[in-house]
This record gives structure tokens, C-alpha cells and sequence, in this order.
């Protein structure tokens, strides 16, 4: 028996040629055509929420939802029976979203936005090079020797911390338990106030739920030092805006830069886009799962019986 397997034509699999599966096509903006209705696994990726639901209610013999999303928050709301199987993304984006913090963070740190200003000048700023101390009392300058709280200490921020590491960063990991993980010390959520004056890079990887709502606020950019950025990459649900505008504006931190916001896509009409040193990113940090498509046909395999799920929720 043949399995029918919708994919969106929002990502290109290399998938082979085999007997067992039927690979279709599907637009990721529209409907589900009526023909392939009677499909048994759906994969989701970058379809809009509506299409999501849309699919939930008109796939009555569906049997295993892929989405290549790092959480299943999507497809979860979207309604699916609880029968059906749900496999999630974890570890596909571990790679490029530890590479989009590692330059979201040099960016601040080397004031590279500085570094244009000037080039559009037309000037070599020496204020900028040529002999400037490594640890400069008003503003880190690099990795080296700064103190990193990564807060989120996930998968993600379990490949992002050794990176972090070999570039001569001391990083400390942010969980709702104390305790090590992947060889970094981890401090309680309950605690993480008393790091916070040591702080030189504060990177935000949490998820969204109702204990991270606004975790990053007005006390938290008060209790760092003015030297401090601030690194936005997990969900915009956990950054109060409001509190990050005035952290920038009255000068309580020296810069931020952030992958997502409350609301995407950005409205035009945000203060944030005016903000001083900020960067804002269009949540460009994952949004190409490394190893799709092993992760499906792992999936594929065990929906026949082969193995176990990967990433099942």
C-alpha cells in the first residue's frame, strides 16, 4: 500500500524514488486540493496558520503531521485529531540559528553598524580601529573573556554555547532548573537577577508560553550594566518592546538586536524601526532546516513500523 505525503512547495526535498510513499506537491497559500484529501501524512512548513486548520478539518485519514518547526505550537492549535502523530523539527535548526546569533552578536560588539556609517562617510575612522583596548571600560568590544547568559538552554542553545566558548566567551546557561548541561553551568530562572550586573551579552532563546511572557522587561535591562546587549532569537512573546524602546533610548544598554517581534511581520509604523542601536532582523535566524529530509523519511519509516519517531511530541 501506497502512502500519500503532502508537501508544501515552500521547501525543495531531495526524496527518493520508493514505492511505499507518494510525494505530491501542494501550494503552501492554498487549500489542499479535493484529490489528495485522502493523504496520511501532512508536512508543514511556512503554510499560513488558516491553511494549517484548514487542513486539520478536511484530512480525515491523516496519520503523521511533519512540521519542520523547531516547537509544534502551529500545529498543535490548528486542531488535529489527538490520534494523529505529531513530529517536530528539533535539532534541524540548531546550526543556523547559532551562526545568526553568532553575527547578531559581533555586530553589536564590533559596532559594525558604526563601521557603515562611516564608510558612507567616506571615513577611516580611527575611533574605530587601530589600536583600541581590548576591554574598554564603558562597552565590550569582543567574545573574549565576556560573560554570556544565554537564556533558554535548549538545543538550540546547547550547539550555540560551545561556539560561544571557542571564541573566548565564559557562558552560563538560563533553565527553569539549576544543575550543568552539555558541559556549561546552568542557573535557575528564580536566580537569574543575581547574574544579571555581570552581564555582558544577555541572548534570549526561549520559547513561547505563558511563563515566558515579557521575561526580558524594564527590571531586567535595569539590573545589567550599561555596557550590555541584549540578543533577541528565540520569541518575541518573551521581549517586552515597550521596555526595550526605553532601555535604548535612555541609554540603560548600549544595543540590541532582535530576530522576531510580537508581531510579524513588523508594522511599519513601530517605533522599533527607529529605534537607537537597535538591529531587527526578519526573523531570518532558522528558516532552513538542516536535514529535512532525513528527518521525514526517519519519520515515514517508523509510521511503517521501522524504528522509532524522531521529535515526536
Amino acid at each position: 500500500m501506497t502512502t500519500k505525503v503532502l508537501i508544501p512547495d515552500s521547501i525543495d526535498l531531495d526524496l527518493p524514488d520508493d514505492d511505499r510513499w507518494q510525494f505530491i506537491t501542494t501550494k503552501t497559500d492554498e487549500p489542499i486540493p479535493e484529490e489528495h484529501l485522502d493523504a496520511e501524512v501532512y508536512v508543514q512548513w511556512m503554510q499560513p496558520q488558516n491553511l494549517v486548520e484548514d487542513a486539520a478539518k478536511r484530512l480525515t485519514d491523516v496519520k503523521l503531521v511533519q512540521t519542520f518547526m523547531a516547537g509544534v505550537d502551529a500545529v498543535k492549535k490548528a486542531g488535529f485529531s489527538d490520534d494523529v502523530i505529531l513530529t517536530n523539527g528539533v535539532h534541524l535548526h540548531d546550526a543556523t540559528v547559532s551562526e545568526h546569533t553568532i553575527a547578531l552578536t559581533l555586530y553589536l560588539l564590533r559596532r559594525l553598524d558604526e563601521s557603515v556609517r562611516q564608510q558612507e562617510k567616506k571615513n577611516w575612522s580611527r575611533e574605530l580601529g587601530e589600536g583600541q583596548p581590548l576591554h574598554p571600560e564603558d562597552r565590550v568590544t569582543t567574545l573574549i573573556g565576556a560573560n554570556v547568559l544565554v537564556w533558554g538552554f535548549g538545543q538550540i542553545s546547547q550547539h550555540l554555547a560551545p561556539i560561544m566558548k571557542a571564541l573566548g566567551a565564559n557562558v552560563t546557561g538560563v533553565a527553569s532548573t539549576a544543575g550543568e548541561r552539555a558541559g556549561f553551568p546552568v542557573i535557575a530562572t528564580e536566580d537569574v537577577h543575581d547574574h544579571l550586573a555581570d552581564t555582558d551579552v544577555l541572548i534570549s532563546v526561549l520559547p513561547a508560553n505563558d511563563s515566558t511572557k515579557d521575561l526580558l522587561n524594564a527590571d531586567v535591562f535595569a539590573a545589567l550594566p550599561k555596557r550590555a546587549v541584549v540578543v533577541n532569537v528565540g520569541r518575541g512573546h518573551a521581549l517586552n518592546e515597550n521596555d526595550l524602546l526605553r532601555a535604548l533610548e535612555s541609554g540603560e544598554i548600549v544595543g540590541a538586536a532582535i530576530d522576531v517581534t510580537k508581531q510579524m511581520p513588523l508594522p511599519a509604523e513601530s517605533p522599533l524601526w527607529d529605534a537607537p542601536n537597535l538591529l531587527i532582523t526578519p526573523h531570518a535566524a532558522g528558516g532552513r532546516p538542516v536535514g529535512a529530509e532525513d528527518r521525514l523519511l526517519a519519520n515515514l519509516e517508523a509510521l511503517d513500523g521501522n524504528g522509532d519517531f524522531v521529535g515526536k511530541r
